[in-house]
């Protein structure tokens, strides 16, 4: 089965977020944001520039799998936009500020397109008949 188109756009702009999250990981100012990633996540013990890399590589390893459209990218895929989902909504419900409503919106909208195309994961390689 040919993978979807829209596994395809998922896929590069998760590899283009990675890369700009690598960047900033370099060129990172801590004052610069009033909530850092670490803090998002319940870990702030963690330095900013070292959760930035390893969300971004994470991000990497994920969208291989799915943009391969292997079993274990679309439930790694699933878990990850859950997580970010629920960590939007949880910072959209008790922030001043709104950039959440968006990260929100577009956990929302990948999770529901990737469901959509389960299928394309999630079908069975057949087994050779030994005779």
């Amino acid at each position: 089965m040919n993978r979807p188109l829209g596994v395809s756009i998922i896929g590069y702009f998760y590899i283009f977020g990675s890369i700009v999250l690598l960047f900033t990981a370099i060129f990172y100012q801590a004052d610069a944001d009033t909530i850092s990633m670490s803090e998002r996540f319940g870990v702030s013990v963690i330095p900013e520039r070292i959760m930035r890399i390893v969300v971004a590589l994470f991000s990497l390893v994920m969208v291989y799998g799915y943009m391969r459209l292997k079993k274990w990218g679309f439930w790694i895929f699933i878990m990850y936009s859950v997580v970010f989902g629920l960590v939007s909504f949880i910072l959209l419900t008790n922030q001043p500020q709104q950039p959440f409503i968006g990260n929100f919106v577009f956990s929302v909208i990948m999770l529901s397109y990737t469901v959509y195309v389960k299928k394309a994961f999630l079908k069975s390689t057949p087994k050779p008949i030994l005779n």
